[in-house]
């Protein structure tokens, strides 16, 4: 169950953020741009929430190892975030490096919780079974 957490969670701040986009910008950590630019914040949450339906699918359908690995190269995201915010605006804003070191601490944990497992020739699960 724990697979499906990161999947949702990505999807529902994708969610937050085409909703309410000038919050989402400050839960990022950064002013939202005025007039027709705050349409990039919204393009960011729609991202979010198609991200969040590929790890969603990929636990679902696919492997855990899959999502293990997709998870893994995920870590670029908070990962990138962090460095960013530390790039504009340094240590001003303490809060907001701990949200994005949080999530790349959660995505790394179900990367590793996904991983840790041995890989199974046959794949993670079994085909589905015809009724």
């Amino acid at each position: 169950m724990f697979a499906l957490s990161p999947g949702a969670a990505l999807a529902a701040l994708g969610v937050l953020i085409v909703l309410a986009p000038r919050m989402g910008a400050a839960l990022f950590g950064l002013p939202a741009p005025e007039g027709e630019a705050l349409g990039y914040v919204r393009a960011l949450g729609i991202r979010d929430i198609a991200f969040g339906g590929y790890v969603l699918v990929l636990a679902l359908l696919s492997g855990l190892r899959a999502a293990g690995l997709v998870l893994a190269v995920t870590l670029l995201i908070p990962a990138g975030d962090l460095l960013l915010l530390l790039i504009l605006r340094g240590f001003s804003s303490p809060l907001h490096l701990m949200l994005h070191a949080g999530s790349g601490c959660y995505v790394g944990l179900g990367a590793y919780i996904l991983l840790r497992r041995p890989a199974d020739p046959g794949g993670d699960r079994a085909p589905p079974q015809p009724r």
